[in-house]
């Protein structure tokens, strides 16, 4: 199978699968470039990785287009954060054709601050050249963080540590964000402040995000588009046709948030039950 990873996007859609390595690949990364036009953010197409001879994702398929928000759900140990890293470039042992814009950034679970370096210093960590410090500022200011740049990362809370690097993937200008569990450690409180302030970076900002998450009640308030991840590939899809901004009230918000707990084996009443 043909290995295409990482290089931008282009708007040609093959009308044919990708076939065997044995077929030449064209300059797009799919062969048969002879298809329909359909913009993505994110192609993958035949994706499979493996980790001691077991495959762990498995001839994958996923598109997400241009500024479009998908959330990803699954059990654990379905692949989700595999999938994420591979997207993120720090996976590259696979089979398959991976194609990202080359603008890209991704924000963990934990926030991954240095200790020694103040929060406006870790907001410009890895961007090439020498930025100025306003560069780190604007993207603080953006997070509701600028009162905080000269802080040192121990002092920050679990909130702003987490906004703290959210504006250290946003300072990168990304098409493609990429969030990895981002408020899975946080209190109830700050967790909704945090849904809300990415949302509202999102339509500001216009990029394509991709979140995994296990939480299904934060999957239909955020995305366009909600992913079940079963045995390494996608099982199911379903479009959010809700209203922005959204409330767990509305009828049709709890008709998704109970189909989506069912496709992934877990009874609504007995959720409830357990919360």
């Amino acid at each position: 199978m043909a290995t295409d990873v990482h290089r931008p996007v282009t708007e040609t859609v093959p009308t044919t699968k990708t076939p065997s390595a044995a077929t030449p690949t064209g300059p797009t990364g799919a062969t048969g470039a002879t298809g329909a036009t359909k913009p993505s953010a994110v192609r993958v197409d035949g994706l499979t990785r493996t980790f001691d001879g077991r495959a762990v994702i498995d001839d994958l398929q996923l598109d997400v287009r241009p500024g479009e928000f998908v959330a990803l759900l699954g059990r654990s140990g379905c692949g989700k954060s595999t999938l994420l890293r591979i997207l993120a470039g720090l996976d590259r042992d696979i089979e398959g054709t991976v194609l990202v814009p080359r603008r890209k950034a991704v924000a963990f679970q934990a926030p991954r601050l240095m200790p020694w370096k103040r929060v406006w210093r870790n907001v410009l960590l890895g961007l090439p050249g020498k930025p100025d410090r306003e560069v780190a500022e604007r993207a603080l200011a953006e997070v509701g963080l600028k009162h905080r740049t000269s802080a040192w990362p121990k002092t920050l809370s679990g909130g702003e540590a987490q906004r703290a690097s959210l504006a250290r993937a946003l300072v990168r200008e990304p098409d493609l964000l990429l969030l990895d569990e981002p408020f899975g450690a946080l209190d109830a409180l700050t967790r909704i402040k945090a849904q809300r302030l990415v949302d509202e970076l999102w339509q500001r900002r216009g990029c394509a995000v991709l979140l995994v998450t296990h939480d299904v009640e934060e999957a239909v308030l955020l995305a366009d588009r909600v992913l079940v991840m079963d045995q390494g590939v996608i099982a199911y899809e379903t479009e959010i046709d809700l209203e922005r901004p959204r409330g767990i009230s509305d009828p049709r918000f709890g008709e998704l948030r109970a189909e989506l707990l069912q496709r992934l084996g877990v009874e609504a009443s007995a959720e409830a039950a357990a919360s």
